[in-house]
């Protein structure tokens, strides 16, 4: 076992987010589409594919940072339990 003691070797948040994003990007690009979908019971009008795609990329950056984080505790946790 490696002794990590001062996080070297550890990837910074910003590069697990970055790696998380395109998952994220994409499911907030879904959810946004079937969120719109389900609006139109109350009168709004659903977005069309092209427009929660553009919703998700935009979205996908602070939920990827927030998943990044929790993402990047898990791995310290574990690496420090072992």
């Amino acid at each position: 076992m490696t002794d990590h003691g001062d996080s070297s070797g550890r990837w910074p948040v910003w590069a697990v987010a970055l790696v998380i994003y395109p998952f994220a990007a994409g499911a907030a690009a879904v959810n946004l589409f079937f969120l719109f979908l389900m609006l139109q019971a109350i009168g709004l009008r659903a977005l069309t594919p092209f427009e929660a795609i553009a919703g998700g990329v935009i979205l996908g950056v602070p939920f990827a940072w927030v998943l990044g984080k929790w993402a990047h505790g898990m791995i310290t946790q574990a690496e420090d339990d072992a």
